[in-house]
């Protein structure tokens, strides 16, 4: 890979305004900046405000890395990690992290000692948990494809047990239900602003897809169907800002599909960010959630917006 410079312009020839309504959300004195490099695969992007540091899982490398906002050193928070993927944090502030190794997901407490939150189904193991989110009711939602048991780069070579499903965690009873059953490689999944959609990537369909269900009841998904047809691209994880716009880690390993894609509520393309490598998932952080982390393969970068993530994001 070509060694990577910023931009020496204001503003970045990398953040395209494709709609002129993303306008609004770029500034036009912020560049795209590359915190850390040197990962085999970044994944899982959290951000712990409290304590000023992003969170990231380096999946190959079995380890989970932080980079504090105050230094920007960049250190070892967790190795090994069993391969952990995707992170959220709850809504007590918890980190929530899927594990490909372990085939589960789990939670570190205050005190760092590690409760598990799902491992079985009917009492058969989990694939590789990939991604979650928190719901603003402590429900916990993560995706279940085989990925991570297809090969030891990534995890430990096994045959599933169960199908490739989205599963809802009770937040005050522990009950693990699916949520739904019919996504083609469950991946990335994100709210919508006030909870009533959930936005799921179906990442082996062909083309890939992002699809929506209606939350009712806050808990039950129904109203399957397609936000975005990815086209040539390669959807994987995402967060939703304040306005209900989709920032969809993207990629397809060329020039104008490597980066980030947005996508308003209505899901018109209106803004890209381009980066020299295909970003695998993001999430906001900062003192005011406008600063957009992106894990990109070997490097974590950074960009300011003028928007906010949404809470729990």
């Amino acid at each position: 890979m070509t060694e990577w410079q910023p931009s020496q312009r204001y503003p970045d020839p990398s953040v395209h305004v494709v709609d002129q309504s993303f306008g609004r959300y770029k500034l036009n004195l912020a560049k795209v900046e590359r915190l850390f490099t040197g990962c085999r695969w970044c994944e899982g992007p959290v951000w712990f405000g409290d304590l000023r540091c992003l969170l990231w899982s380096d999946i190959p490398n079995n380890r989970v890395l932080r980079w504090d906002e105050e230094t920007g050193a960049t250190t070892v928070f967790r190795k090994p990690s069993d391969f952990t993927n995707g992170n959220t944090r709850d809504r007590q502030g918890r980190l929530v992290s899927c594990e490909h190794g372990g085939r589960r997901v789990r939670r570190t407490e205050y005190d760092g000692t590690i409760a598990t939150v799902a491992a079985t189904h009917d009492g058969r193991r989990l694939n590789s948990p990939n991604d979650v989110v928190v719901k603003s009711d402590g429900s916990i939602w993560f995706t279940d494809p085989p990925f991570g048991i297809l090969g030891y780069y990534e995890g430990y070579k096994a045959e599933p047990e169960l199908p490739g499903n989205v599963y809802r965690v009770d937040g005050a009873t522990g009950e693990m239900t699916v949520a739904a059953d019919d996504v083609n490689g469950p991946n990335g999944l994100a709210f919508s602003p006030d909870e009533s959609k959930l936005y799921v990537v179906a990442s082996r369909a062909n083309p890939r897809e992002i699809l929506v269900y209606d939350v009712s009841g806050g808990r039950t998904l129904t109203n399957r169907r397609t936000f975005i047809d990815a086209g040539p691209g390669s959807p994987d994880g995402f967060r939703v800002d304040v306005d209900g716009n989709l920032w969809c880690g993207w990629g397809m390993g060329q020039e104008g599909l490597d980066g980030v894609w947005i996508f308003n509520a209505d899901g018109a393309h209106i803004g890209r960010i381009d980066l020299p490598e295909r970003c695998a998932n993001l999430c906001f952080g900062g003192t005011y959630r406008n600063r957009l982390f992106m894990a990109a393969s070997t490097s974590v970068y950074s960009l300011y917006v003028n928007t906010q993530g949404v809470a729990g994001g």
